[in-house]
């Protein structure tokens, strides 16, 4: 789990090395610029569908549960602002003041306190905040209801659309960005594998099967707690391969799966913190070169200690 966690505080400091940053923000742009026009010239067509989507969900249960979805998505994004702001104004002196062996753990503190500080707000404010989103679906007739709703879920394609594309982004250019993480950190090691986009294949199966669960499993979002399990799980789901088997291309002549899969636990673990990043716009588009940057670490030092 060691390997692990330094994998994972490698990945943290790569992206925000200004390359890295570099590739992430432009590719980001052109994304999401991309997506935007298909967006706008497709938005009729992606609100009708979040439409017939919301036909299936009964009215009360849109009402209610979409109170609770709201307050608990709230939530969830100001304990992940919270912590990126922290880091955002005080990583520097963070890493300077906290050694390696307890920055993970630090990490993890400041995570739970944003959690708890946030939790302490919601017990004795909850109920409010749920009665404010629940007086305001109450307050508008249905049809509103249903259009705002339909809205939200077009802008929910749109959103994953940009996320997959980012994934299949770090999943092409991939060698040229390992190439430069090596050239920094390991100049003398052995040379990345010519890559060749063996992974492709990977990415597509994944991105189509991410694609149907999310449409089958939508009407599940309106349920708080369970959304977020969701979530996280399609997006884990979406890059776990991806990124365990591109990283391995990079190091090996022949990817070994059996041998992979000794190491479960660690590329969950990478996964799922990749996940995160898509709960907070904008910080989303540095998850899948984070998530491709640990991978590669890890692995790495797998093969470093001839455990892989």
């Amino acid at each position: 789990m060691k390997d692990v966690m330094h994998a994972v505080i490698f990945g943290f400091k790569e992206i925000l090395h200004w390359d890295v940053m570099k590739y992430a923000l432009i590719s980001g742009l052109l994304v999401s610029v991309l997506w935007g026009v298909i967006g706008y010239l497709l938005w009729g067509v992606l609100v009708s569908i979040g439409s017939n989507i919301l036909e299936l969900i009964p009215f009360s249960m849109i009402r209610s549960n979409g109170a609770w979805m709201l307050s608990s998505f709230l939530w969830f994004q100001l304990v992940l602002l919270t912590f990126a702001l922290i880091f955002a104004f005080f990583g520097n002196l963070i890493l300077r003041s906290v050694s390696k062996d307890k920055y993970t753990s630090f990490s993890i503190i400041i995570i739970i306190s944003s959690a708890i500080f946030w939790s302490v707000i919601w017990f004795f404010q909850g109920d409010y905040i749920y009665s404010q989103f629940l007086q305001l679906l109450t307050w508008l007739p249905f049809e509103t209801i249903e259009k705002g709703i339909g809205y939200m879920i077009a802008a929910y394609l749109i959103y994953n659309a940009i996320v997959i594309t980012m994934v299949f982004v770090v999943n092409i250019f991939s060698k040229p960005l390992i190439k430069g993480v090596q050239m920094r950190h390991f100049p003398d090691d052995e040379a990345v594998k010519n890559h060749a986009i063996k992974t492709i294949g990977y990415t597509i199966k994944d991105s189509v099967i991410f694609v149907i669960l999310s449409l089958i499993l939508f009407p599940f979002l309106f349920i708080p707690i369970i959304n977020i399990i969701i979530l996280i799980a399609l997006w884990v789901w979406l890059v776990r391969d991806t990124f365990r088997y591109d990283a391995a291309s990079l190091l090996f002549d022949k990817i070994d799966k059996e041998k992979l899969k000794e190491h479960n636990l660690a590329t969950w673990v990478i996964s799922f913190i990749t996940a995160l990043f898509n709960f907070v716009p904008v910080l989303n588009i540095f998850g899948p070169f984070f998530g491709e940057i640990s991978m590669f670490h890890y692995l790495k030092s797998k093969k470093i200690k001839r455990s892989l």
